[in-house]
């Protein structure tokens, strides 16, 4: 299991170009006017991660599979969008089925680049999308109160809980806020996830700048670091350009190139990382002569639910998982040295997996 980001943002703030450098494709049409992007674009990516690289040379595995992420290019969105203006409601669906937002701001200065609004000013760029998929949840709670106005009369239970929810979700829209911001208990998660609100989806905001500030950032990032804050959101700073320009070298070439620009790693690195905090996300592993391979699981995860994320009958039928940390496969050198150390354990179906946990499952069929 990956994770479904949205790539949002206004027109021409970089989205598309991010978008081609992400999943190294000339899918998205890059063009410096609105609405390019007619169609969502999606791009199923590998998750880069080390530590199964340095696990399939310590197991030999003959191949190497990572888990993956999908990245959905959303044409971009402007003032008037939950009311039909540019091509409106089209994009605030195809925004509902993403599991998480990543909403690009331009942060940088370029004559040559329009802007929808004139303007350079991400922090009112954010505001802007931020308040129409807010009108565009309230448009929508509105219509569904009424829809199940006769179930909840008649007492049904699911009607009721929905009610509920869906209320407090509007109170605090009416008040200016975002869905997200609803305090859900943990027995309503399932029936508010269900809901699908736009403003309810959890948000990262990426910071595209110029060349120049992709390793310290500039003011434009640092007024959207302290609007984040302020939201408990998290940010990221990544340069497109940049971005686009390593999709194109050699893994060697790239390396060299992140070095002169001062930069660590790549944009893509962050941003997935950056997602998987945002999502509560962890990734375990299997490991043999065959392949190494990465999974992808929510924080939490309890052993058999982790097994079913294999295939459905490794959960049904699961007698217990043999466990190893990842530091302990890695500096004991093995699956076997791990467990003549006593580092192999049998864990049963209340185990919680750890990220990290290499995980050999053994089940009935």
């Amino acid at each position: 299991m990956g994770f479904k980001m949205g790539i949002v943002g206004l027109p021409n703030v970089g989205k598309s170009t991010l978008f081609n450098a992400l999943t190294k494709t000339a899918a998205a049409q890059a063009a410096n006017f609105p609405f390019c992007t007619i169609e969502p674009n999606v791009g199923d990516v590998a998750v880069p991660d080390a530590r199964l690289d340095k696990l399939a040379a310590i197991a030999g595995s003959k191949q190497i599979i990572p888990t993956r992420m999908t990245f959905v290019d959303i044409a971009g969105l402007v003032k008037g969008a939950s009311k039909g203006e540019g091509l409106g409601n089209q994009f605030l669906a195809n925004i509902r089925e993403t599991d998480a937002i990543a909403h690009v701001l331009r942060c940088f200065e370029d004559g040559d680049v329009t802007h929808v609004e004139d303007r350079v000013n991400p922090v009112e760029d954010a505001e802007i999308i931020e308040t129409e998929l807010m009108i565009a949840d309230m448009e929508s709670i509105e219509k569904r109160l009424q829809g199940l106005s006769r179930k909840v009369r008649g007492g049904e239970k699911e009607a009721v809980e929905q009610e509920r929810l869906l209320k407090a979700a509007l109170a605090v829209l009416n008040d200016g806020k975002p869905a997200r911001t609803v305090d859900v208990a943990a027995d309503d998660r399932r029936t508010w996830n269900m809901l699908q609100l736009l403003t309810a989806k959890p948000i990262l905001y990426v910071c595209n700048v110029d060349e120049g500030s992709a390793a310290t950032g500039n003011a434009f990032s640092d007024a959207v670091a302290e609007m984040a804050a302020a939201q408990g959101a998290s940010t990221v700073v990544i340069s497109a350009q940049i971005e686009e320009e390593i999709a194109q070298l050699s893994d060697e070439e790239a390396t060299e190139f992140l070095s002169e620009m001062g930069l660590e790693e790549p944009g893509l690195d962050r941003l997935i990382q950056a997602g998987y905090e945002l999502l509560s996300l962890e990734t375990y592993f299997t490991v043999g002569p065959k392949e190494a391979r990465a999974w992808t699981i929510r924080h939490g995860t309890s052993a058999p639910k982790a097994a079913g994320v294999i295939h459905g009958d490794f959960e049904k039928g699961f007698i217990r998982a043999e466990t190893i940390a990842y530091d302990d496969f890695v500096t004991l050198g093995g699956e076997q040295p791990a467990k003549e150390a006593g580092k192999m354990r049998a864990e049963g179906k209340a185990y919680t997996v750890k990220d990290g946990d290499v995980l050999h499952f053994l089940f009935n069929t």
